[in-house]
């Protein structure tokens, strides 16, 4: 069985508390089976998050762990760093 080894991952967060987030998942072009939820550690994120952020998960090298990209606010600013 052949593992898939990259990926793309469009995410949007649905809600949250202090240490989990429940998402949204999606193929990146979408397929047909639609979104995905999944429940992911606040850790995971390299920004701060709140209810509708936008992040993508990127795994690009079979050799590599995927890591959590933070989309940029619609103002064109860098997200700000998390200070935990």
């Amino acid at each position: 069985m052949k593992v898939l080894t990259t990926f793309i991952l469009l995410g949007m967060v649905d809600s949250f508390d202090e240490h989990f987030a429940t998402v949204e998942l999606n193929t990146n072009p979408a397929s047909n089976g639609g979104p995905a939820t999944a429940v992911m550690p606040v850790s995971a994120f390299p920004c701060e998050i709140y209810e509708g952020k936008v992040f993508y998960i990127v795994k690009l090298h079979d050799n590599e762990d995927a890591v959590v990209i933070c989309q940029e606010d619609a103002k064109g600013e860098q997200t700000r760093e998390r200070t935990d």
